[in-house]
């Protein structure tokens, strides 16, 4: 599996540096984030696969896979054909980075000792209880994130992307908007 990798460093000594690897998310989760993020900045336009996969830098095949499972987690809809694409089904202030990983990759919390301890199963232990602790502050942060909110932060960049496509025939911004636009010489 894929992961997202989170690298944290802190000197040990003047000499040295240790380098740990958290890995807290999978790259699945940091993909359909990717794809619902994107989604949401086009303002329900429809986008092609091809579109969204370059957009978003996700690889077209898994993307097609993560679409489905976002679709049949009620977040996007999809339509074949000419005129076809994918659309969020709901509008992003209704839509949490919650709604989205819980579909992909689900938050599991710590409900019992992960080792099996007899000694821990009526009561997590410090470390357990900790670390469950930190989880439920990251699902409580994810609950309250909608994606709009992710779209629209002033002051930072767009999320994931340079750009969105808009070249002519990209279907992400018309040609009236295209024809516009002067060249900079």
């Amino acid at each position: 599996m894929d992961v997202v990798v989170i690298r944290l460093e802190w000197p040990v000594c003047r000499k040295f540096r240790v380098l740990t690897t958290i890995n807290m998310f999978s790259q699945t989760t940091e993909y359909a984030l990717r794809i619902v993020v994107f989604m949401a900045s086009i303002g329900g336009k429809p986008a092609t696969t091809a579109q969204i996969a370059k957009a978003t830098a996700t690889p077209q095949q898994y993307l097609a896979k993560i679409l489905r499972q976002l679709a049949r987690g009620g977040i996007v809809e999809s339509q074949r054909g000419l005129g076809g694409g994918s659309v969020l089904s709901r509008h992003p202030e209704d839509l949490t980075v919650y709604d989205v990983v819980q579909i992909v990759d689900p938050i599991t919390r710590i409900t019992s000792c992960p080792l099996g301890l007899k000694s821990h199963s009526i009561r997590l232990c410090p470390l357990h209880f900790k670390l469950d602790q930190a989880i439920a502050l990251v699902e409580e942060s994810f609950k309250k994130t909608s994606i709009s909110s992710m779209v629209a932060e002033p002051n930072r960049p767009r999320p994931m992307v340079e750009s969105i496509p808009t070249e002519p025939g990209s279907g992400l911004v018309s040609a009236r908007v295209l024809r516009k636009r002067k060249p900079q010489d």
